[in-house]
């Protein structure tokens, strides 16, 4: 079983990258949280890595910090949500406001992570409330590099809020009013954007 994988970044995308071992190339899905933090490009990458084998595939899932693996396969633990629905958790909300927000049954601000139905919140809430009693708060990710600007950078965040299952006026407004800041990178506008779809 893959449990780590540290080389040379191929590839980024939003929920999945292309990581080079030693000439060998390893393809992993991501959530957002991990995707924040990534290099560009040629830089140099490490991460943790949960290997899901299926009777018909062998998929790999990375994340940059210890947290976001636990959380994940907490999540994946829980009737009704496999790997997918727990990635799209994880690029809904910060890892440690995750945390807070189970511990605390804030059925709410679980409701409002693309995919999570009230009757999925409630039992996340109760399956996974007494087990996140001893996680650690999350280590520091990479610092995000990336950057860009213009429409481009408009397109490009829209385009990621629909493909995580936000509808796209709601994804439109939010992307205006995170242009409205000083980011000067994707990663960070994608992050203002999901923070205003969370209020």
């Amino acid at each position: 079983m893959i449990s780590h994988l540290r080389g040379r970044l191929l590839e980024k995308h939003p929920n999945r990258v292309t990581i080079d071992v030693q000439g060998v190339g390893y393809d992993a899905h991501v959530p957002l949280s991990t995707f924040y933090g990534l290099p560009e490009p040629g830089g140099e990458v490490s991460l943790r890595i949960h290997t899901h084998v299926r009777e018909d595939a062998l998929m790999l899932y990375g994340f940059a910090t210890r947290l976001e693996l636990q959380l994940f396969e907490k999540l994946i633990g829980v009737s009704g949500i496999g790997p997918k629905l727990a990635l799209a958790v994880l690029s809904g909300i910060e890892p440690n406001d995750l945390v807070a927000a189970i511990r605390h049954a804030d059925i709410a601000r679980l409701t409002g992570i693309p995919g999570i139905g009230k009757k999925t919140a409630e039992r996340i809430g109760l399956e996974l409330k007494d087990k996140l009693a001893a996680f650690i708060p999350s280590e520091p990710a990479f610092a995000a590099t990336a950057a860009s600007a213009g429409e481009s950078m408009r397109t490009d965040v829209l385009s990621a809020l629909i493909n995580l299952g936000y509808h796209r006026p709601l994804a439109e407004r939010a992307v205006d009013a995170a242009m409205k800041s000083d980011a000067a990178s994707f990663e960070q506008t994608l992050k203002l954007a999901l923070r205003e779809l969370a209020r």
